[in-house]
C-alpha cells in the first residue's frame, strides 16, 4: 500500500498562512533530507508549492508501507515538524493515483500515532 503524509495547507487563517510561507524553505529542506535518507525504501518527496495560494500547495511525502512500523518514522518526523512549525498534517492512502485521507494530526489536531493510523489504513 502507498501512503502519503502532507502538511495541511488549506483552511489556514492569515497568521498561520504567513508562518507557513516563512517556514516553507525549512520544511522543504527537512522533507527533502528525509526522502534522501530513505531513498532505499522509495520515499518520494511531494513538493508542489508553486501557486500563490497556500491552499493549493501539496507538501509532504509518499511511501510504500506494509505494517505500522514502516509508518512510524514518517509519523515521528511530521509530529516533530508539527510541534516545531505549528502545523497540522494529513495522512492517507494512494490508490490509482488518487489520495484518500484517513486521519489528521499535528499541533492543533494532536500527536499522530503510527499504530492507530495503520489501523485506519487497514494495515
Amino acid at each position: 500500500m502507498f501512503v502519503y503524509v502532507l502538511i495541511a495547507c488549506d483552511r489556514l487563517d492569515e497568521k498561520q498562512e504567513k508562518k507557513l510561507r516563512q517556514n516553507l524553505p525549512a520544511l522543504q529542506a527537512a522533507l527533502q533530507t528525509y526522502a534522501d535518507e530513505n531513498a532505499a525504501t522509495t520515499v518520494t518527496l511531494i513538493n508542489d508549492c508553486e501557486s500563490d495560494d497556500c491552499e493549493d500547495w501539496q507538501l509532504g511525502i509518499s511511501q510504500p508501507v506494509k505494517k505500522h512500523t514502516h509508518l512510524a518514522p514518517a509519523v515521528n518526523l511530521f509530529n516533530s515538524l508539527a510541534q516545531q512549525y505549528d502545523i497540522d498534517c494529513e495522512v492517507g492512502s494512494i490508490e490509482d493515483g488518487e489520495r484518500e485521507p484517513v486521519s489528521y494530526f499535528g499541533k492543533h489536531e494532536g500527536k499522530g500515532d503510527a499504530f492507530l493510523i495503520a489501523q485506519y489504513l487497514g494495515l
